[in-house]
């Protein structure tokens, strides 16, 4: 068992329903009780009215399950009652089983959401805005205030500059958002060099003295 340190305030917390907690002790299986929590983080970080997941967004890495087991724990997710299933036509969604899920899925099952639900499909992975899967690769994880900064980052710069930003960064050893959005704000200004050879990137962090961006060394 590898050690742990501790959470801490720079990540988000997922509310858990009191009434998983009560039933805790009646789930026996390993692959029920992982898929319910996966369901439960996973549909509250979704942004939007449509909030299910499909079969693929359970991750075989992230549960440390085999495929086989994640369907066996959807399966005793439905009998159970914790997780409601919906299809239309090809798609097939699988929502909580609370109020506002219960009333999606049969808005889903009548095709009141298909185009939504054609979109929702994709893996989570691609539909994660790259800015964030930057932030979290590099720096770790978001608050709500910062996926708010990133967001408004995402209207002011172009999205080919976060990559070479963040590996700036990180060359330096300097983890926060506020030196990668310096070195943005740098570019935007003073105009950036849009070099072929990005190899040159790293060597090119020099640029980016200590005393031009002392303020943001140390603040996250």
């Amino acid at each position: 068992m590898s050690n742990f340190n501790g959470f801490t305030s720079s990540e988000t917390f997922t509310q858990v329903p009191d009434s998983f907690i009560r039933m805790m002790n009646e789930i026996e299986d390993v692959a029920e009780l992982k898929v319910t929590l996966y369901a439960i983080w996973r549909i509250e970080h979704i942004e939007g009215n449509f909030r299910a997941l499909c079969e693929t967004d359970f991750e075989t890495e992230s549960l440390g399950l085999s495929l086989d087991e994640i369907q066996r724990g959807l399966g005793e997710c439905l009998e159970r009652g914790t997780l409601l299933k919906a299809s239309y036509e090809a798609s097939v969604f699988y929502f909580l089983n609370s109020p506002r899920g219960r009333l999606a899925a049969e808005a889903f099952s009548k095709g009141q959401w298909r185009e939504v639900g054609r979109i929702m499909s994709a893996p989570f992975a691609s539909r994660k805005s790259n800015v964030f899967k930057l932030y979290e690769e590099n720096i770790g994880a978001l608050t709500p205030l910062l996926s708010d900064m990133l967001k408004e980052a995402e209207k002011n710069y172009p999205s080919a500059w976060f990559e070479e930003a963040f590996e700036i960064a990180v060359s330096r050893n300097i983890r926060n958002w506020k030196y990668v959005e310096a070195i943005l704000a740098r570019w935007k200004e003073n105009g950036k060099d849009e070099r072929k050879d990005r190899a040159d990137t790293v060597k090119d962090a020099k640029r980016y003295t200590d005393s031009e961006f002392s303020e943001f060394l140390n603040r996250e």
